[in-house]
């Protein structure tokens, strides 16, 4: 069964990633921007790492409903703790001590706090997600930052590093 443990193993390894790709980003390309109107590699790196602490609250606490106003409350204060991380080293930090503080987090949840769901008030379409799902998507969601950030490296002319180890592993059998 898939369930906390393996959440948690999941999550480290997507954020390892991360870090990684924060790691080989040099300092001075930080504030590269790919597209006008676009977050800067600092600043979606920013906000990878804050992104989860809110999902800690809502589910230690068994948080039942998540409204507008809930959600508001927290995305300001998101944006505020992402604007105080400015420099390369407070970002791999944050990515590190909140990536093992929310894999803990995860590994420590019941199957019954997995089963639980999360209500949303209309229009929100589903109008309740399990706990589980809305965790996962944590880890989605990084994701989806990750490969904007590989595409980043590309243009930066930096070979991702998952790319240089399939190289590396091609030449190795060859």
């Amino acid at each position: 069964m898939y369930g906390a443990k393996e959440l948690a193993e999941s999550f480290q390894t997507v954020r390892g990633n991360t870090i990684q790709i924060a790691e080989d980003i040099p300092a001075d390309k930080y504030d590269f921007r790919a597209a006008p109107m676009v977050k800067s590699v600092g600043e979606m790196l920013a906000h990878v790492a804050v992104a989860p602490r809110w999902q800690i609250e809502v589910h230690s606490q068994h948080i039942p409903l998540i409204d507008f106003a809930f959600f508001g409350q927290r995305l300001a204060r998101s944006a505020a703790e992402e604007q105080a991380l400015r420099t390369k080293e407070q970002i791999v930090a944050a990515l590190e001590e909140g990536g093992e503080q929310f894999a803990t987090f995860l590994a420590g949840l019941t199957p019954d706090d997995l089963d639980e769901t999360v209500s949303f008030p209309p229009p929100i379409q589903p109008a309740q997600k399990s706990r589980f799902e809305l965790l996962a998507g944590v880890k989605e969601h990084e994701m989806h930052h990750r490969g904007q950030l590989m595409l980043i490296e590309r243009i930066l002319g930096i070979v991702p590093h998952l790319t240089r180890r399939r190289e590396a592993m091609r030449a190795a059998r060859a």
